[in-house]
């Protein structure tokens, strides 16, 4: 739970530092490419990368120990630590009930750490793992369709498609069994991990850009956290310590809950959002 919360602090810091970055790299002629290059020159930019890494590393660590519900949710939990670092690096003003909301993903946390077990103790089928690449393959096609959707439900549907893309990362993880080149190169699961967080990200920056960073959000932790959570019980035997399934699964809902509430920091405040 520890690598968990690690992970969450990782990421949610690195969105605020990335967001910084660009927001320092200006408005400049030579469209997104453009930027990318003058933000990967700001040291906060690259300071934020490394983040993301480090939170990577954190996450395997934690997917390898606990089950996939915790993991889930305290990564969702990464809002929280953006909001609160937001409020201090970019001065945003978080409301009353904002700052409740991370109270209340604290205490969901709290629950979860209390009543979850030792992560499931049954290897994943090869079936899952090509269930895994088949739901990567469709999250990529959504992701390369995405520009084509339209209406007011598109934030919410991308958000969506690029949660259950990382969920398929998370349940991956669990899935490889072995580190050896020639098994990894051979593992279904494999080829999921790499073609769910590609798409994930693409369809997480597709929604971004043409719709409510909170809706597509919104939309990505639950993808995040609700399949691959059903994944982990159903089929990896992941479960609770002996009495505990209620406060797991109050604790589970509390952090989600808000988690969702906090939607809006899916991308760090535009300063003239700084005052909402």
């Amino acid at each position: 739970m520890v690598c968990a919360l690690a992970a969450a602090i990782c990421f949610g810091t690195a969105t605020v530092l990335q967001a910084m970055a660009a927001r320092a790299a200006g408005d400049g002629a030579g469209g997104e490419a453009a930027l990318l290059l003058r933000a990967v020159r700001q040291w906060r930019y690259v300071v934020g990368l490394g983040l993301d890494g480090l939170g990577f590393v954190f996450q395997v660590l934690a997917l390898r120990s606990i089950p996939i519900y915790a993991v889930s949710a305290a990564l969702a939990s990464s809002l929280a630590v953006t909001a609160v670092v937001a409020a201090r690096l970019l001065r945003v003003r978080l409301s009353g009930v904002e700052w409740a909301a991370v109270g209340v993903v604290c205490a969901g946390l709290a629950l979860l750490g209390l009543a979850s077990g030792p992560e499931g103790d049954r290897a994943g089928s090869v079936t899952l793992k090509w269930v895994m690449l088949g739901t990567a393959v469709a999250v990529l096609l959504l992701g390369l369709a995405g520009g084509r959707l339209t209406g007011p439900g598109r934030a919410l549907l991308l958000g969506l498609g690029a949660g259950f893309g990382f969920g398929v990362v998370e349940v991956s993880v669990r899935l490889i069994d072995t580190l050896r080149p020639a098994g990894l190169l051979t593992d279904p699961a494999t080829y999921a991990l790499l073609v769910g967080g590609g798409a994930a990200f693409m369809l997480l920056t597709s929604a971004l850009q043409r719709g409510s960073v909170t809706t597509a959000t919104a939309g990505m932790v639950i993808g995040e956290t609700i399949g691959p959570a059903a994944v982990g019980v159903a089929w990896l035997g992941d479960r609770t310590r002996e009495g505990f399934t209620w406060l797991a699964v109050l604790g589970f809902a509390i952090a989600v809950a808000g988690s969702l509430a906090l939607a809006r920091f899916g991308e760090a405040p535009d300063t003239e959002e700084q005052e909402g």
